[in-house]
């Protein structure tokens, strides 16, 4: 079982305080080459998260059972299965978005995010953590490429929701900005998407700065000596 303050502790260690793509700046390719718009991000993040959860799940399970001299080989087997079945389920229901985001999906398997997780966390911890590990871990990369992939797409072209239609037939984006905006094409491409990772780095960093110059603040000074 799992506690609520382990659960905590997990929850805002993924999503916040380790967040994979602005504070260990880890899974970069995918990061610069699919966020061109929000749509691509979330879906990734989501098929990540799948593999993350459940290659968790499983490697806490088989832990006891791996010689700790193939475990990486092992590891990368199980990631590798999980995400060979993501990809067919991508290539079946939602064909269109499969091909727009191509070989970034095939790509999980190697992706350091999901390595580094199941032998540093899932390799060392129950299940049932491990798994919510990989589920949280994932939900930070989500947030993060889905905030990042709607900067660039709202300053690129000054839409949201593109390719929308891809995994809800029939809904369109939202035009945010006039037709005649003539958008930035520096935010489309790998250096904007840089420029706007820095950007939500220093963000983080500013906010909690501001919680702990808040938090001193509150803290009660000592008491004179007698």
């Amino acid at each position: 079982m799992i506690t609520r303050d382990e659960f905590r502790q997990i929850a805002a260690n993924g999503a916040w305080k380790q967040n994979t793509s602005i504070v260990q700046i880890l899974g970069l390719c995918p990061l610069l080459a699919v966020t061109t718009n929000l749509v691509n991000g979330v879906m990734l993040s989501l098929a990540t998260i799948v593999v993350m959860a459940i290659s968790g799940l499983a490697i806490a399970s088989l832990r006891n059972l791996i010689p700790h001299e193939i475990r990486i080989p092992v590891f990368i087997l199980i990631v590798a299965a999980l995400v060979t079945v993501v990809d067919l389920l991508f290539n079946a229901n939602l064909h269109e978005l499969y091909l727009v985001l191509g070989i970034f999906i095939p790509l999980i398997v190697t992706n350091c995010i999901v390595l580094a997780r199941v032998e540093a966390f899932a390799n060392k911890n129950p299940p049932l953590q491990s798994m919510f590990d990989g589920i949280f871990m994932g939900v930070g990369m989500l947030w993060t490429l889905a905030l990042l992939g709607g900067m660039r797409e709202f300053i690129g072209g000054g839409t949201l929701f593109s390719g929308i239609d891809m995994v809800f037939p029939g809904l369109q984006p939202l035009q945010l900005l006039p037709k005649e905006y003539p958008g930035l094409l520096l935010a489309m491409l790998p250096p904007g998407a840089f420029i706007l990772l820095g950007c939500l780095i220093a963000w983080k960093n500013w906010v909690e700065a501001r919680a702990a110059a808040r938090q001193q603040r509150r803290a009660p000074e000592p008491a004179p000596a007698q």
